[in-house]
Order: structure tokens, then sequence, then C-alpha cells
């Protein structure tokens, strides 16, 4: 049985990191789908797959970590501990003989040596950088960690974008619709809106910036 594990929501400002895994008895289920690297794919395409991945694969699971949590735990450990802790926690569930995975270190080897010492079993572990781009049952992994994310990211826009009455974007850091709407909430409401990584340096600059304006103030 093979097991493919990867991520989605690293880098972002606002929203969960989403981890998924899914096991198959082999690839071809996949190859036939053509499944490939979530990124890669148009949201309605990923949405089809998704779907067609959860009714083929022998199981799937699916761990969610708000902002809040990822925030608490990067007081004590770095972001590549927490996707550690993630993958293994999936691995743990699926137990599977084979374990392809997305490396996040990049130290291909050390990210996989990290997660079988999290593990009370021993499967074969690959660790790869861009496994979703070689792996089908990485790429699969990919999408239904993706279209999770992608349904948290509309739970949150509905819920804070009608107390500001301006899109959120789609919470990366680079996106100027994201940094607009953060710099106008904090604006109008005095603290940061829900769902926001408060460690991230993104946040901590506007916090700053609106520090130096209060100053300016005097």
């Amino acid at each position: 049985m093979i097991c493919g594990v990867d991520e989605a929501g690293r880098g972002p400002v606002i929203g969960p990191l989403v981890v998924a895994g899914v096991n198959f008895n082999d690839d071809s289920k996949l190859i036939e789908f053509k499944v490939k690297d979530s990124k890669k794919l148009t949201p309605k395409r990923r949405e089809i797959l998704a779907v067609k991945i959860k009714q083929n694969c022998i199981s799937y699971e699916i761990l969610v970590i708000p902002a809040k949590d990822i925030d608490d735990m990067r007081k004590v450990m770095t972001l590549n501990e927490i996707e550690v802790n993630a993958f293994s926690k999936i691995i743990k569930k699926l137990k599977p003989d084979i374990c392809y995975v997305d490396s996040a270190d990049v130290n291909e080897k050390r990210f996989a040596d990290d997660i079988l010492a999290n593990l009370s079993f021993k499967p074969d572990i690959v660790s790869k950088h861009k496994a979703d781009d070689i792996y089908p049952v990485v790429s699969a992994a990919s999408i239904i960690a993706k279209t999770k994310r992608d349904e948290e990211i509309r739970n949150i826009a509905m819920e804070l974008e009608k107390k500001l009455n301006l899109p959120m974007g789609s919470g990366y850091p680079a996106d100027p619709i994201t940094q607009k709407f953060l710099r106008k909430w904090l604006d109008r409401h005095k603290s940061l809106p829900p769902h926001v990584r408060r460690s991230w340096a993104t946040t901590k600059n506007i916090l700053k910036e609106k520090s130096i304006k209060k100053i300016d103030d005097f």
C-alpha cells in the first residue's frame, strides 16, 4: 500500500495550514485520472479530481491547523518542525507500507528521518522536493489538501468580508488585496482579524506601521 502526503497553505498570512494524505494500492488509477501538482490545475479541475480521489482511494486523512495554533507552535518550534509533526500524524493514521512525501526541509533525508523518529512503525519514506510533481500519489494528496484549504479560505472570507465590505484576497503576504484588507481592518477595528497568523513578518510589519503612525500623531 502506498501513501502520499502533502500540504497546502504553508506561506499565507491568513488561514490554516492543511496537510492531507491518501492511500492507494498503486498509482494506476491516479495516472488514469491525469492527476498533477494542484498548483498546475484550475480550481474546477481540482474539485473534480478531489471527488474522484476520495471515491477511489483506500483511505485518506486531512489535518487542518488553524492560524492561532500555528502561532502557538511557532513559539517553540520551526515551521518545518510543525510540518514534520503534521505529516507524522497523517502517516500514523494511514499506516502505509511506503510513503511519498513532499519535503519541506532543504535536506530531503533529514525530513524523512525526522518523520520516522515520530512513528512507532517504520514504513519506507521517500522524501523529495517537488514530490507533488513527481509522484501521482503525492499529487493526489496535494489536490485534497488544496481543495480543503480553498474551502477554509472561502469560509473565512465570507465571515470577514461582510464586516469590512472589502475583498480579503488570497491570504498570501505578497497579495496587495490581502495587505490592503489587513490594514483597513486594523484601522477600523483597532486589532487584527481572526484567522490571521500573528507570527508572520507581514503581520508584524503592518502592526509596526500602525504603531509608528500613532507616535506620529502626537
